[in-house]
């Protein structure tokens, strides 16, 4: 399993005396400066490890963003961009929170996953389940300042995020499922800004879907022989030594899919500058994920690893270019 510069725990992956998780970021804000009673509740939410948090903040900032650059912008989408930051975060952590009650006894079997706080001792899983529950409460709380079509489908995401740990014990694609929750805020920030839900938010959302499958297929070769010792699957397991050729089917789908949510959104009354700057954003962000592709071992933990949490950085680009299109 992984170890790298990123491992805080001995080769057992165990945790040390402090309660450090294994693939949490060396020097991260909890294990430093939280307080030692909030350590064990803000690692179950992975505040230790943010990358998760932008994955679905991500595709939030896409949509409204690409809505904005359909319709025009408003001052209440800083408020929707805000909103979402914050119940990523909390949504995020509580659907973690969740995971790790469901996968309490897997976890003590998986080096990368028996740190967490549950398999560890840290705190109890009715101790989680009371987390679960503050964090869910906070961001329902945000979802109410949205209009009525955003609400019903922030209520609608909770079955996905209570299906998806399931999804690894009876088929070989859990990642479509997390794919399926992940990108959900696609459609609610374009319906948060729009007022109803379109056909563009529609595509967007399969083209994140088809991103997340690209990211966590990567992420998930480095517990592949574990997963198959205790029977969990996943497309790591499934692709095998086709990962890389199946996983470029997955970055040209998603490029093809967010081009044509541009071009439905933004046709014909953008300018040709900026549906231009939008294809380009979804272009850029093929890009990224081809120089993810060039570099993929799926034998070195360490590089899937650093891969993985490069996508930050890859759903940045389109936001940044949606913007840009904004400010003409």
């Amino acid at each position: 399993m992984l170890m790298g510069a990123d491992d805080m725990t001995g080769k057992s992956g165990m945790p040390e005396a402090d309660g450090q998780v294994y693939d949490a970021v060396r020097g991260n804000w909890v294990d430093r400066l939280a307080p030692a009673a909030a350590r064990p509740y803000l690692r179950l939410s992975r505040a230790d490890r943010p990358i998760g948090t932008w994955l679905l903040l991500l595709p939030c900032w896409w949509g409204v963003l690409l809505a904005a650059a359909a319709t025009g912008w408003r001052w209440f989408d800083l408020w929707i961009i805000a909103g979402c930051g914050i119940g990523a975060w909390l949504m995020r952590g509580a659907g973690c929170t969740w995971n790790d009650i469901t996968d309490r006894d897997i976890d003590d079997k998986v080096a990368r996953t028996r740190s967490r706080p549950i398999p560890s001792g840290q705190v109890t899983a009715r101790q989680a389940a009371m987390w679960m529950a503050a964090q869910a409460l906070l961001a329902f709380a945000i979802l109410l300042s949205f209009n009525s079509d955003a609400i019903i489908l922030g209520i609608a995401s909770l079955l996905l995020v209570a299906i998806y740990p399931f999804a690894k014990r009876f088929t070989y694609w859990p990642q479509i499922f997390l794919g399926l929750a992940f990108n959900w805020g696609a459609l609610l920030a374009w319906t948060a800004h729009t007022g109803h839900l379109a056909l563009p938010a529609v595509f967007l959302y399969l083209a994140g879907i088809a991103w997340t499958i690209f990211y966590d297929t990567i992420y998930a070769h480095q517990d592949k022989e574990d997963d198959a010792l205790i029977g969990v699957k996943s497309t790591a397991l499934l692709f095998g030594e086709n990962t890389g050729a199946i996983l470029r089917l997955f970055m040209m789908l998603s490029v093809i899919l967010m081009s044509a949510a541009i071009l439905m959104a933004l046709l014909p009354t953008a300018t040709l500058v900026e549906m231009l700057l939008c294809l380009a954003g979804a272009w850029a962000l093929g890009g990224h994920m081809a120089w993810q592709l060039a570099r993929l071992d799926i034998e070195d933990g360490d590089t899937c690893l650093m891969l993985f949490r490069s996508n930050r950085n890859a759903g940045l680009i389109p936001a940044l270019f949606f913007a840009a299109a904004i400010m003409l």
